[in-house]
């Protein structure tokens, strides 16, 4: 296995929303909460200040267009206050009132402007990876995509294949549900495609509008974390199976990783008023599990040599910092310290989702300290539990 990065392109949420702002938001909404009085705390917590969503934090928090009462239910209310003996002016008035009652969005409200934008935001990200790769659009004979947050059939593959447009015979490979993997399961998957054909141009797109889930009626501690971690981000990058000019990463080796039984630790759930995002605090120490599995597949890759080799950077999305300081615990002692750094960086600004591996890696392209021959380790882990790593040199 041998493939080339070019470097990605990162399109982060245009709406800067402040921590402050949804906490204001939900103690307003929540203020008898049983976590009201620990709120700050929990905010400070994530570390997070700000984040970038796609559309601002009114659009979220909106009231839904409809009324409380359908058509249905405005005659039967009418019938039943006719029936107590209310003249039809007061009827009249009760009704006005009840229609008056704010409801939740539902999922078409909450979803759709996000899809407009998650189409919108991937196309930008895909022309800017194009422009960095020095390639034209048609140049692309494979389009893989990721967007979890905004269901869509056909999907942002279908999208980006009209919008840019691609050529007729490029192949197409929606992957909707990996989630937080989707940036390296995608690079996985893409250096297979360039190993059985090197000539072959893959462009890889994820765009996540993880706001989507922001749930203003949730009153769960769990809740209330997903509304503090999330932003909205679009990302791209070219995969060749030949080294260009632009190329900035070679792609080794693979790896793949399920924990079974895990599937209901993290999930997303749709319900009339759009898409929730449901943890158990039990996630993150199953996280760790593949932190462990990917340690030894490290570890046998380079038993010949183990204790020489190392990585000089590591891109690890693992959902959060909790398992940042594990994998920190948990590395050889004879590791340099601050491999993690980027990861630590990224998440400041929120959890991405599947286009974090991405943002981690262009934060490790600009800071200018990376030199050729350097050792990449890229990990990510997503709902399922399923995790993906790759092994590469920094070129």
């Amino acid at each position: 296995m041998a493939a080339y990065l070019c470097p990605p392109t990162v399109i982060h949420g245009e709406h800067t929303v402040k921590t402050s702002e949804i906490v204001a938001e939900v103690r307003g909404r929540h203020p008898d909460a049983a976590w009201a009085p620990r709120i700050d705390a929990i905010a400070a917590g994530t570390g997070i200040e700000s984040r970038g969503w796609m559309l601002p934090l009114e659009t979220a928090v909106a009231p839904g267009r409809g009324g409380a009462l359908d058509a249905v239910g405005v005659e039967t209310a009418q019938g039943a206050l006719a029936a107590e003996g209310f003249a039809q002016q007061d009827v009249d008035r009760a009704i006005a009132a009840l229609e008056a009652l704010p409801v939740s969005q539902t999922i078409e409200e909450r979803t759709a402007p996000a899809w407009e934008a998650v189409q919108s935001y991937g196309e930008r990200a895909a022309r800017g990876a194009l422009q960095s790769a020095g390639l034209d659009v048609s140049d692309v004979d494979c389009l893989i995509t990721s967007h979890s947050t905004t269901p869509a059939l056909p999907g942002l593959d279908m999208s980006l294949a009209n919008r840019l447009p691609l050529r007729p015979d490029a192949m197409l490979l929606p992957a909707t549900q990996w989630a937080c993997i989707a940036g390296t399961r995608s690079l996985a998957l893409a250096a297979d495609l360039v190993a059985a054909d090197p000539d072959r141009v893959v462009l890889v797109v994820i765009a996540e509008a993880l706001s989507t889930t922001y749930q203003p009626a949730d009153d769960t501690l769990e809740s209330l974390i997903v509304r503090l971690l999330f932003a909205d981000t679009a990302v791209a990058a070219v995969v060749t199976g030949r080294q260009r000019r632009q190329s900035v990463l070679r792609l080794d080796a693979s790896w793949h990783h399920t924990l079974p039984g895990t599937q209901d630790l993290h999930r997303l759930r749709t319900r009339a008023d759009g898409t929730h995002f449901v943890m158990d605090r039990r996630g993150p120490r199953a996280v760790q599990e593949t932190v462990t599995a990917m340690w030894d597949w490290l570890r046998t890759r380079y038993q010949d040599h183990p204790e020489a080799w190392h990585p000089d950077v590591l891109l690890a999305h693992p959902g959060g910092t909790r398992v940042l300081e594990y994998m920190e615990q948990t590395m050889p002692d004879s590791w340099p310290s601050g491999l993690l750094d980027h990861s630590r960086e990224s998440y400041t600004t929120g959890n991405r989702g599947g286009a974090a591996v991405f943002d981690i890696l262009r934060r490790a392209h600009d800071c200018g300290r990376r030199k050729p021959g350097d050792r990449a380790v890229l990990y990510a882990a997503a709902p399922g539990l399923t995790a993906t790593a790759l092994e590469g040199e920094w070129l």
